[in-house]
C-alpha cells in the first residue's frame, strides 16, 4: 500500500506555498511602489534617502525583508518544481495543440516571465541593495533652515561621513545619509538600463495578471460572487498601475539626465 504524502510535499501543497508566497509578494509591491514614489519629489532626494534608511534599519521592516527574501527564493524553487513535475506527467504534447484555445499566453509562459524577474531581481539587488549595505554609494548632508525651511544639500566625502544621523545645531536641522537618489540618478543616465528595467516590468505585469487569479483559485478563493472584484484588481492594480508605476521611475530619470 502506498503511503501518501504530506500536504505540503504534495503537488497541491507545493501550489497552495506558490499562491501565499506570491500573494506576500504582491503586498510588498504595493509598499515597496508607495515608498519609491518618493523619487519624484523635487527635494533632492532627502525623502526617499530617508526612506531607505527607515526600510532598512526599522526592526520590523528587517523582520519582513527576511521573509520577503525567503518567500522569493521559495516562489522560485516551487516553481521550478511543479514545472518540472508537469513535463514529467506529460512527457508528450498533445497530437493537436492550439495554445490560445486551451490557455492564455500568460499562463503558457510563465516560466519565461518568471525567469526574466529572477534575473531582474537579482540585478535590482545588486545595484541597490547590495551598494547601500556595503558602502558603495556616495553620501549626501542635508541642512533645513527651521526659519525659512529652505534645505540645500552637500555631497559628503567618505572621511565626512560615520553613519546616518539627524540633528539640529543653530536653527538648522542636519540630516546625514547614503545617497541612494544619487545612485538611482547614475543607473538610469545609462539607456540599457531603462530598457531592462520597462521590459522586466512588462514581464510582470504579464505574470501578476495571470499569477493573481491564479493564487485565488488555488486557495479556493474564487467564489464567483468575488471573481470579478479579484480578476479587476489583477488586471487593474497589479497588471496595469503598479508595472506602470515602477517602469515610471527609470523612465523619469533618464529623459531627466
Amino acid at each position: 500500500m502506498s503511503k501518501s504524502k504530506p500536504l505540503l510535499f504534495s503537488t497541491l501543497g507545493k501550489k497552495l506555498i506558490m499562491s501565499l508566497t506570491g500573494l506576500f509578494l504582491c503586498s510588498f509591491l504595493i509598499v515597496h511602489l508607495i515608498g519609491n514614489l518618493q523619487l519624484f519629489y523635487n527635494d533632492q532626494g532627502k525623502a526617499f534617502n530617508e526612506y531607505a534608511y527607515f526600510m532598512t534599519h526599522f526592526t520590523p521592516i528587517k523582520i519582513i525583508s527576511y521573509l520577503l527574501y525567503t518567500s522569493i527564493v521559495i516562489h522560485a524553487i516551487y516553481a521550478l518544481v511543479l514545472t518540472i513535475h508537469n513535463k514529467k506527467a506529460r512527457p508528450v504534447g498533445y497530437a493537436v495543440y492550439r495554445g490560445s484555445a486551451n490557455s492564455s499566453w500568460n499562463s503558457r509562459n510563465m516560466g519565461i516571465l518568471g525567469t526574466v524577474l529572477l534575473v531582474f531581481i537579482v540585478t535590482h539587488m545588486s545595484q541597490f541593495w547590495w551598494k547601500f549595505h556595503n558602502d558603495q554609494v556616495p553620501y549626501i548632508e542635508y541642512r533645513t533652515d527651521l526659519n525659512t525651511n529652505k534645505t540645500t544639500a552637500t555631497e559628503l566625502v567618505a572621511g565626512e561621513f560615520t553613519d546616518y544621523m539627524e540633528y539640529v545645531d543653530n536653527g538648522v536641522a542636519i540630516t546625514k545619509a547614503r545617497d541612494l537618489y544619487k545612485q538611482v540618478a547614475f543607473t538610469f543616465k545609462e539607456w540599457y538600463w531603462v530598457a531592462l528595467y520597462v521590459v522586466s516590468m512588462a514581464a510582470l505585469s504579464f505574470h501578476l495578471i495571470h499569477g493573481f487569479k491564479s493564487a485565488f483559485q488555488t486557495l479556493g478563493w474564487d467564489h464567483k460572487k468575488y471573481a470579478p472584484l479579484v480578476r479587476f484588481v489583477g488586471i487593474w492594480l497589479f497588471g496595469v498601475a503598479i508595472p506602470i508605476g515602477f517602469a515610471a521611475m527609470p523612465v523619469y530619470f533618464y529623459l531627466s539626465n
